[in-house]
């Protein structure tokens, strides 16, 4: 049986998109995204589902990893972010004083957190939050987390999706040791590299030019600053099209020149949520 990783407790929104990509698939928390990029870098039959950005409030900040353990990105998938208002059974909306979550998700909830004159507390997982005051067993704590979390730990879903924008979406990718990238045909694909350019001035201009020469288009640039540096950066980029793509091939040979530092991610299927964004 193929093993998921992913970060966070039993009930997350990163265990709920583990069991939409392989239900089948033992699905294992790990207390850190650190933890989870280890454990995938030692065992070959092992994924990684990590949440890479949000629609609204942006990166999560897992960047310095993908540079340093350079996993093959197998695929991506875009998992609906419902928050929920959890609380002990019984309990009314006015009951509730301190409301708990991730930064993130209290901040995608802040008029409703608002609205209710609730006092915010920042923990590590939304899932967390949600075993933390199951164990509480306080009238007067709520939890920001998703459905399942209010099945795994007994919790009674008191106000449904209480986000300050409905639509919300939370792009993970799917990630692991092995090399593998699906077979270049007539559907929409997505290559992911990080690049490091040579020091020297222009270096980013000069090098994005072979893209928009051959017709390709970016759909993410991203900088980064290596491990304690401010003056020396990665950069993140995916692509739309497949790496056998003549274009593609033309485009990656042009930006090498440039590079002191060049490594390909992955080539793996657009999700179709993408054409439904658009």
């Amino acid at each position: 049986m193929s093993k998921i990783y992913f970060q966070g407790t039993y009930g997350a929104y990163s265990h709920l998109a583990s069991l939409a990509i392989d239900s089948n698939a033992e699905i294992i928390p790990c207390k850190t995204f650190d933890e989870c990029f280890l454990n995938a870098s030692s065992e070959r039959n092992s994924k990684i589902v990590i949440p890479e950005s949000n629609r609204i409030t942006g990166n999560i900040g897992i960047e310095y990893l993908i540079f340093k353990y350079r996993l093959n990105i197998y695929a991506e998938y875009f998992q609906k972010i419902e928050h929920n208002l959890l609380g002990q059974p019984g309990v009314k909306i006015k009951d509730i004083k301190n409301v708990f979550s991730h930064a993130q998700a209290l901040s995608q909830c802040s008029k409703f957190i608002k609205k209710n004159q609730m006092n915010e507390h920042v923990r590590a997982d939304t899932a967390g939050s949600a075993k933390m005051i199951s164990k509480n067993k306080k009238k007067n704590e709520g939890a920001i987390a998703s459905t399942l979390s209010a099945e795994t730990y007994g919790l009674e879903i008191i106000q449904k999706n209480i986000e300050n924008e409905p639509g919300n979406l939370t792009r993970f990718l799917v990630m692991g040791k092995d090399l593998k990238q699906p077979e270049f045909n007539n559907k929409k694909y997505i290559t992911s590299f990080l690049f490091k350019l040579k020091s020297k001035p222009a270096a980013l201009y000069q090098s994005l030019g072979g893209f928009a020469i051959n017709g390709v288009n970016l759909t993410k640039l991203q900088s980064y600053p290596e491990k304690n540096s401010f003056d020396s950066f990665f950069f993140l980029c995916d692509l739309d099209g497949h790496i056998e793509d003549k274009k593609v091939q033309k485009s990656l040979e042009e930006l090498g020149l440039h590079c002191q530092d060049f490594h390909v991610l992955g080539v793996f299927e657009a999700d179709p949520v993408r054409e439904k964004k658009a």
